[in-house]
């Protein structure tokens, strides 16, 4: 048994071009609903666990539970410091989506990738959110997202090419930078 793990970025274009026949054939498989459950871990601590994912309105209750995230603010944001922060797992969904897409842009380019690094930034100013100044957004003002990728055999083009595709379709990078409809209801 090989116990070796690699950490180079890959995905298997095979399996890519799998999942695209699957969708194309049906449809109802790209329609996916990532669910997570909540709830409050005393003082700003959120516990938050997976819940069933939905795709084609099929739910694979396998997830459910299978992963538990906390959350918390730091100190200075007066929380407790215990946990990563909501504003810090924004920027972890993204650099997730980035290692996905990034990955499956470069299988499908034929491009070998050795490494991919990320430094994200989430700049925030709080007088916003504190109702200190009204004409500050209570968001995020700018999320920053420095891409380093190592591959012997791209050219400087090659990468900045992939970089615009990367942005063209990234999900999550979608979602964060363009208006989405977010339902909140009290039960």
């Amino acid at each position: 048994m090989n116990t070796s793990t690699s950490t180079r970025p890959f995905l298997d274009l095979a399996v890519i071009e799998d999942t695209v026949a699957a969708v194309t054939e049906n449809r109802d498989l790209g329609q996916v609903t990532f669910t997570m459950l909540s709830e409050s871990a005393g003082g700003l601590t959120a516990k938050t666990e997976t819940g069933p994912l939905l795709q084609g309105c099929v739910p694979d209750e396998a997830r459910r539970g299978k992963f538990t995230l906390t959350s918390d603010e730091p100190i200075s944001l007066l929380g407790t410091d215990t946990a990563v922060s909501p504003a810090e797992y924004i920027l972890k969904g993204l650099a997730g989506c980035y290692m996905v897409t990034l990955a499956s842009l470069a299988a499908a380019r034929s491009i070998r990738l050795e490494s991919i690094r990320l430094t994200l930034g989430f700049d925030i100013d709080l007088s916003g959110f504190l109702g200190i100044d009204g004409s500050v957004r209570k968001g995020a003002e700018e999320i920053r997202v420095d891409v380093e990728i190592d591959s012997a055999e791209a050219s400087a083009a090659d990468l900045e090419d992939l970089i615009a595709a990367l942005e063209a379709t990234s999900p999550i990078r979608d979602t964060l930078a363009n208006a989405v409809k977010v339902t909140t209801t009290l039960l």
